[in-house]
Protein backbone atom coordinates (compact mmCIF):
# COMPACT_ATOMS: atom_id res chain seq x y z
CA UNK A 1 0.00 0.00 0.00
CA UNK A 2 1.37 3.39 -1.00
CA UNK A 3 1.78 6.26 1.38
CA UNK A 4 -0.38 9.01 -0.02
CA UNK A 5 0.04 12.61 1.00
CA UNK A 6 -3.04 14.74 0.88
CA UNK A 7 -2.91 18.49 0.72
CA UNK A 8 -5.94 20.02 2.32
CA UNK A 9 -6.99 23.51 1.51
CA UNK A 10 -8.84 25.53 4.06
CA UNK A 11 -11.47 28.12 3.43
CA UNK A 12 -13.18 30.53 5.74
CA UNK A 13 -16.49 32.28 5.66
CA UNK A 14 -16.45 36.05 5.68
CA UNK A 15 -19.39 37.45 7.64
CA UNK A 16 -21.09 40.82 7.57
CA UNK A 17 -22.28 42.77 10.65
CA UNK A 18 -25.42 40.63 10.83
CA UNK A 19 -23.41 37.37 10.84
CA UNK A 20 -24.47 36.56 7.29
CA UNK A 21 -21.94 34.98 4.95
CA UNK A 22 -20.84 37.48 2.33
CA UNK A 23 -17.96 35.53 0.84
CA UNK A 24 -15.20 32.98 1.22
CA UNK A 25 -11.46 33.33 1.66
CA UNK A 26 -8.73 30.75 1.17
CA UNK A 27 -6.00 29.81 3.63
CA UNK A 28 -3.96 32.78 2.43
CA UNK A 29 -6.86 35.15 3.12
CA UNK A 30 -7.49 35.75 -0.58
CA UNK A 31 -11.08 36.15 -1.70
CA UNK A 32 -12.57 33.22 -3.54
CA UNK A 33 -14.86 34.33 -6.33
CA UNK A 34 -18.35 32.90 -6.05
CA UNK A 35 -21.41 33.22 -8.18
CA UNK A 36 -24.48 34.64 -6.48
CA UNK A 37 -26.14 31.25 -6.90
CA UNK A 38 -23.32 29.45 -5.06
CA UNK A 39 -23.25 32.07 -2.30
CA UNK A 40 -27.01 31.63 -1.82
CA UNK A 41 -26.54 27.85 -1.66
CA UNK A 42 -23.83 28.22 1.01
CA UNK A 43 -26.02 30.63 2.96
CA UNK A 44 -28.97 28.23 2.83
CA UNK A 45 -26.72 25.38 3.95
CA UNK A 46 -25.38 27.48 6.82
CA UNK A 47 -28.92 28.48 7.88
CA UNK A 48 -30.08 24.86 7.83
CA UNK A 49 -27.14 23.68 9.94
CA UNK A 50 -27.71 26.54 12.37
CA UNK A 51 -31.45 25.81 12.68
CA UNK A 52 -30.77 22.10 13.22
CA UNK A 53 -28.25 22.84 15.97
CA UNK A 54 -30.63 25.24 17.72
CA UNK A 55 -33.50 22.72 17.58
CA UNK A 56 -31.25 19.96 18.95
CA UNK A 57 -30.15 22.11 21.89
CA UNK A 58 -33.73 23.19 22.61
CA UNK A 59 -34.78 19.54 22.79
CA UNK A 60 -31.91 18.78 25.17
CA UNK A 61 -32.83 21.76 27.35
CA UNK A 62 -36.53 20.89 27.38
CA UNK A 63 -35.78 17.28 28.24
CA UNK A 64 -33.48 18.34 31.09
CA UNK A 65 -36.03 20.84 32.39
CA UNK A 66 -38.80 18.24 32.48
CA UNK A 67 -36.81 15.85 34.71
CA UNK A 68 -38.01 15.45 38.26
CA UNK A 69 -37.70 13.21 41.28
CA UNK A 70 -40.76 11.35 39.97
CA UNK A 71 -38.66 9.99 37.09
CA UNK A 72 -36.75 7.82 39.57
CA UNK A 73 -39.85 6.06 40.93
CA UNK A 74 -40.64 2.68 39.40
CA UNK A 75 -44.25 2.64 38.23
CA UNK A 76 -44.37 6.35 37.41
CA UNK A 77 -44.23 7.10 33.72
CA UNK A 78 -44.74 10.31 31.80
CA UNK A 79 -48.53 10.09 31.99
CA UNK A 80 -48.75 9.64 35.78
CA UNK A 81 -46.00 12.22 36.32
CA UNK A 82 -47.92 14.73 34.21
CA UNK A 83 -51.18 14.01 36.05
CA UNK A 84 -49.52 14.32 39.47
CA UNK A 85 -47.90 17.63 38.57
CA UNK A 86 -51.13 18.90 37.00
CA UNK A 87 -53.13 18.10 40.15
CA UNK A 88 -50.61 19.14 42.80
CA UNK A 89 -48.47 21.70 40.97
CA UNK A 90 -45.09 20.78 42.45
CA UNK A 91 -43.00 17.95 43.86
CA UNK A 92 -43.20 19.55 47.30
CA UNK A 93 -47.02 19.50 47.22
CA UNK A 94 -46.99 15.86 46.04
CA UNK A 95 -44.64 15.07 48.93
CA UNK A 96 -47.04 16.76 51.39
CA UNK A 97 -50.17 15.11 49.94
CA UNK A 98 -52.07 12.41 51.75
CA UNK A 99 -52.00 8.85 50.39
CA UNK A 100 -55.74 9.12 49.63
CA UNK A 101 -55.13 12.26 47.57
CA UNK A 102 -52.46 10.52 45.51
CA UNK A 103 -54.77 7.56 44.82
CA UNK A 104 -57.23 9.94 43.16
CA UNK A 105 -54.89 9.91 40.17
CA UNK A 106 -55.83 7.23 37.66
CA UNK A 107 -53.45 4.27 37.87
CA UNK A 108 -52.07 5.12 41.31
CA UNK A 109 -53.08 2.61 43.94
CA UNK A 110 -52.26 2.74 47.65
CA UNK A 111 -48.99 0.79 47.26
CA UNK A 112 -47.75 3.13 44.51
CA UNK A 113 -48.85 6.16 46.52
CA UNK A 114 -46.78 4.91 49.47
CA UNK A 115 -43.81 4.31 47.18
CA UNK A 116 -44.14 7.89 45.88
CA UNK A 117 -44.20 9.28 49.40
CA UNK A 118 -41.20 7.16 50.47
CA UNK A 119 -39.14 8.17 47.44
CA UNK A 120 -39.85 11.86 47.85
CA UNK A 121 -38.87 11.97 51.55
Amino acid sequence: MKNVMYKFQYIGMVKNDKHRTKGLIDENRKNIELSEKLLNLLTNFQDTVHDTAIEYHRKLRDKEMSKSALDEIEGIGEKKKTELLKKFGSIQKIKNAEITELTEIKGINENLARKIKENLE
